[in-house]
Formats: C-alpha cells, sequence, structure tokens
C-alpha cells in the first residue's frame, strides 16, 4: 500500500485529525470514570453494577478491536473512521438522556463498538497516510496532542459536572467527534485497498471470551480463589486461549498474525503497551480511591492533578518521535518504561494521609510523562511490521493488548490492594488487642464497596470513623503503598528485557 507524498502543510492536520479521534478513546472512559460517584447517585445505581457501568466500554473495545482492524483492511480504514465518530456523537447523545442505570449501561456497551473503530484504525491510517521517514516525527505529534488533551479534559469534566449536571459529561466526546471528523473529511485520504480480508468472526469471539471470562475471574479472586465463582471463569479463559491460539495457527487469514510474534522487538514492544496501559489504568483507580477517601478531594481536584506540566510533556513527546527517527525506539521505550515505574515508586514511598498535594501531582505526571513516551516507540515498532494490505489488523494487535491491560489494570490492582489492605487490617487489630470478629465488622462494608465498585470512587469515608479503634486511613494507605511497590516490578522487568532484546543499532535511512 503506497504512502502518497504530503507536504508539512497538509500531514499536520492529518495527525492530528487522527490524534483527535484516537484521544476520544481514552477521554471517554476516563471523564466518566473520574465522575462516575455523581452519575451512579443520580441514576440509583446498585453498588455491584457501578464497575460494569465504569469498564463496559473499555472491556467491549478490547473484546472487538482485533476485528476492527481487519474490517479496515477490507472495506476502508477511513470510512470505518468515520462510521465510528459519527456512532460516537449518536450514542454519547442518547447516554446524556438516559432515564435510568440500564439504558445508560446499553449506551456504554455501544460506546466500546464505537470506540473500538477509532482506536483500532486511527494508528494504522497514520501509517498509510506520512512517508516512513517523518513517521516517528508524526507519531510524537500524535501522542502530544493525546497527552495534551488528556491533561486537560478531566479537568473539564470535572467542572461540567459540578457547574451544570453529570448529563453534560456526555457532550464532552462528541465535540471532539465534530472536530476529528471535519478534519478526517478534509485531509485524511482513503488508502487503496490491496486485498479484501476475511473477518476471523471465530477468532474474534474466542478472544472476546477469554478476556471476559479472565477479568471477571479476577475479580471474584479477591473472596477466595476456591470459589465457582471465581475458578470456573479463569478455566474457560483459559480454554479459550489455547483454543483461540490453535485456531489462528490454522486460519488462513487469523485476527491475530502470529508469526508477528518471532520478532523480538515486536513481542517486548506489545507488551510494553499491555504494561503501559494496565499501570495507567490502575493508577487513575488508585487515585480516584486514594484522593477522595484518604486525602478527601473534590472529583474536581482529582481531575485537575492530570493538567500539571501537560504542556512540557507534550515538548517531550515530540522530542521523543525525533529520537525514534533518528536513531531506534529502543532507548525511548527503556526510557518511558522507567519513568513509568519511578511513578509507582514514588507513590509507594510518599503515600500518607497527610502527603503533599504536589507529590500526588508528581507522581501523575510522571505516570503520563512514562506512558506517552512509551506508546511513541511502541506505536514505530509496531507500525513498522505491518505489510501492505494489513495496516488495520497490525496496527489492532498493539491496541489488543493495549485494553486488555487498561481493563485489567482496576481489576489487578483492586485484589493487590485488599490482600495488602487485609495484612494491615489484621496485623492492626492484633496490636490493639481486638477481635477478628470485631475488626472484620468495621471494614467488611468498606471493603465490599470497592469489590463492587472497582475504578470508580467506593469507599465511604463516614466508614472510616466507624472503626472500631483501628486506623482504617493509616492501614488503607499502607496497602496502597505495597501495591505500587508491587506494580513497579513489571514495567522494571520489561525494561531489562527492552534492552536486552531490541536492536541497538541507529535507524538506516529509508
Amino acid at each position: 500500500m503506497a504512502v502518497q507524498s504530503r507536504s508539512p502543510s497538509t500531514v499536520l492536520p492529518v495527525v492530528l485529525g487522527l490524534a483527535l479521534a484516537f484521544t476520544i478513546t481514552v477521554v471517554d472512559p476516563l471523564v466518566l470514570s473520574l465522575n462516575l460517584p455523581q452519575v451512579s447517585r443520580a441514576l440509583q445505581v446498585p453498588p455491584q453494577v457501578v464497575g460494569v457501568l465504569g469498564g463496559a466500554a473499555t472491556l467491549v473495545v478490547a473484546a472487538a478491536v482485533l476485528a476492527v482492524g481487519s474490517l479496515g483492511d477490507a472495506f476502508g480504514l477511513k470510512r470505518l473512521l468515520m462510521l465510528g465518530l459519527a456512532g460516537d456523537i449518536v450514542v454519547n447523545l442518547l447516554a446524556a438522556l438516559s432515564p435510568n442505570y440500564g439504558f445508560l449501561l446499553a449506551m456504554r456497551l455501544l460506546a466500546g463498538l464505537v470506540l473500538a473503530a477509532l482506536v483500532g484504525v486511527s494508528l494504522a491510517l497514520l501509517k498509510v497516510s506520512v512517508p516512513p521517514d517523518r513517521r516517528p516525527q508524526a507519531i510524537g505529534i500524535f501522542m502530544a496532542t493525546e497527552m495534551l488533551l488528556c491533561g486537560v479534559m478531566p479537568a473539564v469534566g470535572g467542572w461540567v459536572a459540578g457547574a451544570v449536571g453529570w448529563r453534560w459529561l456526555f457532550l464532552v466526546a462528541p465535540l471532539m467527534s465534530l472536530v476529528a471528523l471535519g478534519l478526517t473529511v478534509r485531509y485524511v485520504r482513503e488508502p487503496d485497498a490491496e486485498q479484501r480480508r476475511r473477518l476471523d468472526l471465530s477468532g474474534v469471539c474466542l478472544v472476546g471470551v477469554a478476556l471476559l471470562a479472565l477479568v471477571h475471574g479476577m475479580a471474584e479472586v479477591q473472596n477466595g480463589l476456591s470459589r465457582p465463582q471465581a475458578w470456573v471463569p479463569l478455566v474457560i479463559s483459559a480454554a479459550a486461549l489455547v483454543l483461540f491460539v490453535l485456531h489462528e495457527r490454522r486460519t488462513a487469514q487469523p485476527a491475530l498474525n502470529l508469526t508477528l510474534f518471532r520478532s523480538a522487538p515486536f513481542t517486548v514492544a506489545v507488551l510494553a503497551n499491555l504494561t503501559m496501559n494496565f499501570l495507567a489504568a490502575g493508577f487513575s483507580f488508585s487515585l480516584g480511591q486514594f484522593g477522595s477517601v484518604i486525602l478527601a478531594l473534590p472529583p474536581r481536584t482529582i481531575g485537575l492533578l492530570f493538567l500539571p506540566g501537560t504542556l512540557v510533556i507534550a515538548g517531550a513527546v515530540i522530542l521523543t518521535g525525533h529520537l525514534v527517527g533518528k536513531y531506534t525506539p529502543r532507548p525511548a521505550l527503556i526510557t518511558g518504561l522507567m519513568v513509568l515505574a519511578a511513578s509507582t515508586l514514588l507513590m509507594a514511598a510518599t503515600a500518607s494521609p497527610s502527603m503533599a498535594l504536589w507529590v500526588l501531582v508528581l507522581a501523575t505526571w510522571l505516570c503520563n510523562l512514562g506512558a506517552v513516551v512509551t506508546a511513541t516507540a511502541v506505536s514505530e515498532t509496531v507500525l513498522s511490521h505491518a505489510p501492505p494490505g494489513e495496516t488495520g489488523a497490525v496496527a489492532s494487535v498493539q491496541q489488543a493488548f493495549g485494553m486488555t491491560g487498561y481493563a485489567l489494570g482496576p481489576t489487578i490492582y483492586l485484589l493487590l490492594f485488599n490482600v495488602f489492605f487485609q495484612r494491615r487490617w489484621i496485623a492492626d487489630a492484633t496490636a490493639r488487642s481486638i477481635s477478628l470478629t470485631r475488626a472484620e465488622e468495621a471494614v467488611d462494608a468498606t471493603r465490599s464497596a470497592v469489590a463492587h465498585s472497582p475504578g470508580a470512587t467506593g469507599y465511604d469515608p463516614n466508614l472510616l470513623r466507624q472503626a472500631s479503634g483501628l486506623e482504617l486511613g493509616l492501614d488503607i494507605t499502607d496497602g496502597l503503598r505495597l501495591t505500587m511497590l508491587t506494580a513497579s516490578l513489571l514495567p522494571l522487568a520489561l525494561a531489562l528485557a527492552a534492552f536486552l532484546l531490541k536492536p541497538r543499532r541507529h535507524r538506516t535511512a529509508p
């Protein structure tokens, strides 16, 4: 698939339009997650449904994005992106009119389908629209645009929810979609289809079942691995994954081309993308819980934590794109992973009920910086492996791993937190000569609230004052610190793998 020559003046609106479409897939669930308590109270959402409501769109995206890449190659990448942008406008406008939580949940599931279209083809269109020698710089601008919007939009969402009500939150994404749609129609060209790919429906269904069962099973593990509600979904997930691999090895046009993983750089890149999204989603979950419960920060303030340093990060990402183009993605990938590890280690070292707000801002800034630097290196590595006619399918592999990490992040963080939190309050009760039965009664409602609302603010601060002598504020903080310390091992291990496996030679001229 040839890339048509473009002047710099025409490349920039192409990159901005595609970046805006891609950013919607991040901003949409993030703004809802940070303001989910208000939505839940207004629609009287049951506790056991809150978590499903917050994560429904992300789970659908993760399950459907492999299909979207193949569909884009078959029916047109630009056509599919425009359909997704139009669908996002319609679905969010309907969500704003939700009469009850059941209707809103249905809209969030539909939102997952349209977001899958946006995330699945945006980077693919970037590859076929920008010459290879200018692609790393274009990816840097792409990620910088995402960073700017992700820094501003949480604060905008918090202000909108507080000033005019939660329903207006669902107008944020449609406004972004309108602008992206205008730029796409005007500047993005539909690449010529070199071959018509068959949709691997069986493979897509198997990977969807594997992911959904895995997330559900991991959420239930915190209540006991021996319970059927936990191990049955995990067994189903493992079986579906095995069947998926066997199916993909036999089919002529697989949803996931397993031969790509013979390349060490490609494998490290997609695992880095999974790790990056896992840490970013887990950090957002922890930020919402810790900021609202222990630090008593309102949603508007939590949203503002994403804003400081945004321009600095955007500039750093543009510079990263230039360096990736001059050398290889390897140094940027290692640097991004190390910065992500630094963010989690900072929280592990400093989290306390009286921590200074600037430390929380710094940890958030490092998390965002590490994420976008890592994403820049990952995108260039993955796109360079895409053969003609399969750009959408290969780009969707990156997004499938990323959305899987994003879906698992809150669930795994919650599981780790509950394990460490339990150790802390048991030790606290023992030190104070409080019976375990009495102590468990004091924390059971708190733990149950979070178990039923991953990714949302589930703790009731009043429970901390009903702790029967326990220091639950300190116990929760210690649980968070141990969770962050454990999570930091993942990017450190992957940075070491990137150092050992990815090529070190300079990029050759195209």
